[in-house]
């Protein structure tokens, strides 16, 4: 049997499969697992990455594009279309495989392209509560992952999932962020608490356009606080000088780190390494809770969000829409913290199952097989 994990959207989602196509190679070594990336400097992230699992053989692939596709997203980065594109042109490579395993749902236009065989399995990427995450569309996989009961619930609700056809319980980018991290050091060399302010790319949802430059600046004036601006990965990455050029105007402020993109901004080193979130609907968010700390939320797009389980996460600190004193609203979410502790913890266990303690990869990788040889 061959199975392929594609990653065709942008590196944060590597994350999110590469550890399971890792753990199904290297406990099912009669299974070939390869592992598909549109661009040169992608598949290397996922080998780097996999030398963390020197028990897998995993066959890393480079799909069959143009030179000039490839070159255009490694220089101006990732486009729908370059997805489409890409997979389009892959077609003849995707029909070898008795399964396709994606992070995304763009995969799923494989089969209005002539590849109706191999079964299309979703890890998902994420385990937030915007709407996005439970699409119709999504009924379309064969068989699913899905992080915990809350999102379980949900899927059933609106008939994504059904017993038998899903497995829960996983949140594989926790097992990868463990062994990368296993020695992580201080992001400052001072005491201060540290902030991070991570806004999500969607312009309608996010708090960068009504307020991330205003924070910026106060945050570089004031010397309370480390800060950390690392927002959503898709946030500058189709315009990669205007985040480049933001990182250059505040590299003199020792405090400030700013991160349109790195490495570190997708592998939890942030989210790790704060003591209090500050953002709108990231799905960073849950993983910033798996240690319960201090939140706060910016109402930027005046969200009717009370009950809306689109912003269940915003139950978990105070939620503003005015920063015109933010350092008296960061003193409140500190002092109010011990009000949300325990949403927190039962957001957590209802999202994940898990606090990131024990690995979730294995257990994945071995439904997946399972699910594969029955319908085999």
């Amino acid at each position: 049997m061959k199975v392929v994990f594609p990653l065709i959207a942008q590196r944060h989602q590597t994350l999110h499969a590469l550890p399971i196509a890792l753990e199904m190679s290297a406990r099912h070594p009669e299974i070939s697992v390869h592992v598909a990336c549109l661009t040169s400097s992608h598949l290397e992230l996922a080998r780097s990455l996999a030398t963390l699992y020197p028990e897998s053989r995993v066959q890393f692939d480079l799909l069959p594009i143009s030179e000039n596709l490839r070159h255009r997203i490694e220089a101006q980065g990732l486009r729908v279309l370059d997805r489409l594109l890409g997979l389009f042109f892959s077609r003849r490579y995707f029909r070898g495989f008795e399964a396709i395993i994606v992070p995304e749902a763009t995969s799923l236009q494989l089969r209005n392209m002539g590849v109706r065989t191999p079964r299309m399995i979703w890890t998902g990427h994420g385990a937030g509560d915007r709407a996005i995450g439970f699409a119709q569309h999504l009924r379309k996989f064969d068989y699913l992952l899905v992080p915990g009961r809350k999102v379980e619930d949900r899927m059933l609700k609106n008939g994504i999932i059904r017993p038998g056809f899903y497995h829960r319980g996983t949140y594989a980018k926790f097992d990868l962020v463990r062994r990368m991290h296993a020695r992580r050091q201080p992001l400052f060399s001072n005491n201060r608490p540290t902030v991070l302010y991570n806004p999500h790319f969607v312009q309608k949802f996010s708090s960068w356009k009504a307020m991330g430059r205003d924070l910026l600046d106060f945050f570089a004036r004031q010397d309370q606080y480390n800060v950390i601006f690392a927002p959503h990965f898709r946030l500058f990455d189709n315009n990669r000088d205007e985040g480049e050029a933001l990182k250059r105007d505040y590299e003199s402020v020792p405090h400030l780190i700013v991160d349109p993109g790195s490495q570190r901004s997708i592998d939890m080193t942030y989210t790790m390494g704060a003591d209090l979130y500050l953002g709108d609907v990231s799905s960073q968010v849950a993983e910033f809770m798996i240690k319960p700390r201090p939140c706060l939320f910016l109402n930027a797009h005046e969200a009717d969000w009370q009950n809306n389980p689109n912003y269940q996460s915003w139950t978990l600190g105070p939620v503003t829409d005015n920063i015109a004193h933010p350092a008296d609203e960061i003193v409140k979410a500190f002092e109010t913290h011990s009000r949300f502790l325990e949403i927190q913890r039962q957001y957590v266990l209802e999202t994940f199952e898990t606090l990131g303690e024990q690995p979730t990869a294995p257990a994945a990788a071995d439904a997946i097989v399972d699910f594969l040889q029955k319908a085999a």
